[in-house]
């Protein structure tokens, strides 16, 4: 029988410690230390109080966890020495059935990092949805992850710990996260459509109304209309917008969703994650015939990422009316505009300001996003509540100096303009870091026509900027940009600076942040709150209506816009049990109101 949190919470302290038995390989102190948070409100809870004790633990004690579990495909597998638990996960992943050179390439790679890493390799080989890694999938983690460094290493070997309980845990509770896995399923279909050039290099690209894009929206559409919303349809900018009528007529809705488009050689949930949350909740709700006093508008927004044209947020800056009719005579790198690549997709250009919204007809606009970035990943929190959207200020620039030979310049004579941006790039580094949570980054950096024997004449870079708030966002970058006039001056060069772009910070609406945070309370999963340094659909929303977003947390270091982007099936169950808590308890205000 499956076990239970009641019984966990009931059983004397050593008769839960053994119900625990074989979660954490041979380490019962894990699960003994654990007890001291029952009662446990939840299997979310019970995990997280396990994920405590070791991040509280010793490094002896954390390096013994690791070092208590056998190498992948080694001598403990070969001889079947392997706990229950670690053979069934070993041979669900191929590794018990290798080819004689995988046997040869994972004992070399088994060698190397034991020597540079002093523990084995651990990796949770049934991976993010459960079903078992590939031995190609396990071998490439296992080159990648061979270059980390050792304290970041350690860290990653945790949390590959923390999986393999998590998996097992599920195991023991009978409590598999099915839609965490069916929405995982849709990204696995959605991510088959990617554009010439990089389908042939198993590489995921989608930018605006490419043919990829395009099989995009009608793929959503038809799984829209399979999870049971009352209509879908694509509209003038090609947003694909299901909606799921209330309980009765005229009622307010809910408004939701994300992108659909990425980066080039992206990875396959930023942006979809916050349309397949919502789809899987109005499936349910459809499943068990409920309506509630509000409708639901899920919109899987066109564009967001500015990969084809230099425009952003087409998607949802046409429901806020701020579509710009001058972009549609953009052109993309091979020279077609907006304005032909929509005639191609039979968008038409005069409907589009009929997509604005009213917003007297809306509750508010709530966004689930995968985090892209390593916060709750580190911390072992699968949801963070989003607090703001960091305002930004993007700005190109060039430092002119004097270019010069360099074997006969004497540096004290020397008007370097690399040197200056070099400078630059210290400053901006060092005073964002004074703030704690506000980022300053010079991404491209350029030396025109430069020479290995040449002193930097000049040097062209960019300036990103971002704050959780305007005013903290203004004063970092007036203090870079004083810095840039002082280190010019000194330095006997001269500079030129334009601004690309500016975004006003997008604070959540204290009572969605709050709806949120009870939801995600209810599960019995710690709230931690966080800003967004990333731009959202959610920003523009800001400017018409109430917004908060919720972010699941990222594996692989968190990494996004990367095809190493990922999270698991239980992180994103518990996403979309935290977006029916809030629609419940939502629910519950509109009738009570």
């Amino acid at each position: 029988m499956a076990l239970t949190i009641a019984q966990l919470n009931s059983a004397p302290p050593e008769a839960a410690t053994a119900l625990l038995d074989g979660v954490y390989e041979h380490s019962p102190w894990i699960a003994s230390r654990a007890m001291a948070a029952r009662p446990f409100r939840s299997l979310a809870h019970l995990k997280h109080a396990l994920v405590r004790v070791v991040a509280q633990a010793s490094t002896d004690e954390q390096l013994g966890l690791v070092r208590a579990h056998p190498e992948l495909a080694g001598k403990a597998m070969v001889s079947k020495s392997l706990t229950a638990e670690s053979t069934g996960e070993q041979n669900r992943a191929g590794l018990t059935d290798c080819t004689p050179e995988e046997f040869v390439r994972i004992g070399k790679l088994n060698a190397a990092y034991n020597q540079k890493f002093g523990f084995p390799f651990i990796l949770a080989v049934r991976g993010p949805r459960g079903n078992g890694l590939s031995k190609r999938e396990i071998i490439d983690t296992f080159e990648r992850r061979l270059h980390h460094h050792p304290a970041f290493e350690l860290g990653e070997a945790l949390r590959n710990i923390h999986r393999i309980a998590e998996i097992r845990l599920d195991d023991k509770f009978d409590a598999q996260p099915t839609l965490g896995n069916d929405v995982w399923d849709w990204h696995e279909r959605l991510a088959e459509h990617t554009d010439p050039g990089y389908a042939e290099k198993g590489q995921l690209t989608v930018t605006y109304l490419t043919d990829a894009h395009r099989a995009c929206a009608m793929q959503i559409s038809r799984d829209m209309r399979e999870a049971g919303f009352d209509t879908v349809h694509i509209d003038a900018v090609g947003n694909v917008v299901g909606r799921y009528e209330a309980s009765t007529p005229d009622a307010k809705a809910l408004l939701t969703g994300s992108h659909y488009d990425t980066v080039r050689n992206g990875g396959k949930y930023d942006g979809r994650l916050g349309i397949f949350t919502p789809m899987a909740c109005v499936r349910e709700l459809k499943r068990q015939g409920r309506r509630l006093p509000f409708a639901i508008e899920v919109v899987g927004f066109s564009e967001e990422e500015g990969q084809r044209y230099k425009a952003t947020f087409l998607g949802s800056g046409a429901l806020t009316g701020h579509f710009d009719p001058r972009w549609l005579d953009q052109e993309d790198a091979d020279g077609v505009t907006m304005r032909a690549a929509r005639q191609l997709a039979g968008l038409v250009d005069e409907d589009i300001h009929k997509l604005r919204r009213d917003p007297s007809k809306y509750l508010g606009f709530v966004e689930v996003h995968i985090e892209q970035g390593p916060v709750l990943n580190e911390l072992d929190l699968p949801l963070g509540i989003v607090t703001s959207i960091n305002g930004g200020i993007r700005y190109v620039g060039e430092v002119i100096g004097m270019a010069s030979h360099a074997g006969t310049t004497p540096m004290d004579r020397r008007r370097d303009a690399a040197a200056a941006v070099a400078e630059l790039i210290l400053f901006a580094e060092q005073r964002a870091a004074k703030d704690g949570d506000s980022v300053a980054t010079v991404g491209m950096l350029e030396v025109p026509s430069g020479s290995i024997n040449v002193v930097p004449g000049r040097c062209k870079f960019s300036l990103d900027v971002r704050a959780p708030n305007n005013a903290q966002r203004d004063t970092l970058a007036a203090d870079i940009l004083d810095a840039l006039k002082s280190i010019t001056e000194r330095r006997g060069v001269r500079y030129t600076l334009e601004e690309s772009m500016r975004a006003s910070a997008a604070p959540s609406a204290p009572e969605w942040q709050q709806r949120w945070e009870q939801a995600v309370d209810q599960l019995g999963v710690p709230l931690f709150r966080m800003p967004s340094g990333a731009g959202h659909d959610a920003m523009k929303l800001h400017e018409v209506m109430p917004q908060a977003m919720l972010f699941v947390r990222g594996i692989n270091s968190g990494i996004s816009h990367n095809p190493l982007e990922s999270s698991t099936n239980d992180d994103i169950q518990l996403a979309v049990e935290a977006f029916s808590r809030l629609l419940d308890n939502l629910a519950a205000e509109q009738t009570a109101a």
